[in-house]
């Protein structure tokens, strides 16, 4: 049984036929738990077996408990654990394999579970520092629509018969949410339809690798967005560096895998071939520098300066940190311009509805008081 002294076979991974990767998807929070558990109970000095048995028993999550049912009949069967978990390589992914499988290489197993787990709370972190920007955007939008929605289908359709009934000229803003509250009420439900169908679209238009990668592309150019989406990726790929290089993984190797922890596809392109030319000799600062679309000149700069003082790793977890600053002060930033924004839209909306239906409402009261 290993303990992770011993140096384990690399197995090519994916030997179920696809069926993990179709079925089982992980939570991030799983991911958590199964790094901060397994770093403290090998750290105790439990057996890889012993702590997956352990951490069985406490999950409750039906696909954790799937993969680790697989996992724990691996390693019974004499397999390393990232063995087991190469036939999940869908669920864990490349850089938490390969840092499992360094850890069990070079005898630090449990140092490089505590380092994975710090990283996945970060990741999370991360995570909800963007969601959190979105969220209020997302409110006022969906208030906006409710707000036009009642008006349009319940309140303005009573209201309607009495102003064509009576002979008064209607204010052109009346006039105008007539015809929209009229179609919509006629063929509402062909438009919501239409748009699930565009949103569906949309779904499979992203699945195609050419239509994904020129929407990442657009995401990078966006005011605002633009340099959201490029600190979001040089803080994973920073994060990810430093984790590898910490961990004893060869820079090549390193960069790859950084590159396949990213979401954002032009990105990983970037990456796969900085990574080409790493092998081929070039140092991976130079590299980016010639880049300063994607990589910042102080993230290259700073990068140089690690390579050349031999403390890469150290500097990469320098990066991540200081551009999380940055990443925060970029989404109060937006925060700021766009709530002035969308409550400005909303108050126009919501004071074109009141005025449509206001507006002919007075003159009527006006006519029968002469």
């Amino acid at each position: 049984m290993s303990n992770g002294t011993e140096t384990p076979p690399k197995t090519e991974g994916g030997s179920l036929g696809g069926f993990s990767s179709l079925f089982f998807r992980l939570s991030l929070k799983d991911k958590m738990l199964f790094a901060r558990h397994m770093e403290m109970m090998t750290r105790s000095g439990l057996q890889v077996l012993e702590s997956l048995e352990i951490l069985r028993k406490q999950t409750k999550s039906r696909p954790f408990l799937k993969v680790l049912d697989s996992l724990i009949a691996d390693v019974k069967n004499g397999h390393y654990l990232s063995v087991g978990m190469e036939r999940y390589k869908q669920v864990f992914g490349d850089f938490i394999i390969n840092l499992v499988r360094v850890g069990e290489t070079s005898g630090t197993l449990s140092e490089n579970f505590k380092y994975l787990a710090q990283e996945l709370e970060k990741k999370a972190e991360l995570q909800k520092k963007v969601v959190g920007a979105m969220v209020y955007p997302i409110v006022i939008l969906v208030a906006t629509f409710g707000i036009t929605g009642i008006m349009t289908f319940f309140i303005f359709p009573r209201i309607l018969p009495v102003l064509n009934s009576l002979n008064v000229e209607l204010p052109l803003t009346t006039r105008i949410f007539i015809a929209f509250s009229e179609f919509m009420i006629a063929n509402g439900l062909w438009v919501i339809l239409g748009l699930v169908v565009l949103g569906i679209g949309w779904m499979f238009l992203l699945r195609i690798r050419a239509v994904r990668f020129a929407w990442h592309r657009s995401l990078t150019r966006m005011p605002l967005v633009g340099s959201m989406v490029m600190d979001v990726n040089i803080i994973t790929v920073a994060r990810t560096m430093n984790l590898l290089l910490k961990g004893g993984v060869r820079i090549v190797e390193a960069i790859n895998i950084s590159g396949r922890s990213l979401t954002n596809l032009v990105y990983q392109q970037q990456m796969e071939d900085i990574a080409k030319e790493v092998q081929q000799g070039q140092t991976m600062s130079k590299l980016m520098i010639e880049r300063p679309e994607f990589f910042p000149p102080t993230f290259s700069q700073m990068a140089n300066v690690g390579e050349s003082t031999g403390k890469l790793d150290e500097t990469f977890e320098f990066l991540a940190t200081f551009y999380e600053s940055e990443l925060d002060g970029a989404t109060k930033t937006m925060s700021n311009i766009l709530e002035p924004l969308l409550l400005l839209a909303m108050g126009l909306v919501v004071s074109f509805v009141a005025i449509s239906i206001i507006t002919p409402i007075y003159k009527i009261s006006q006519s029968l008081g002469r």
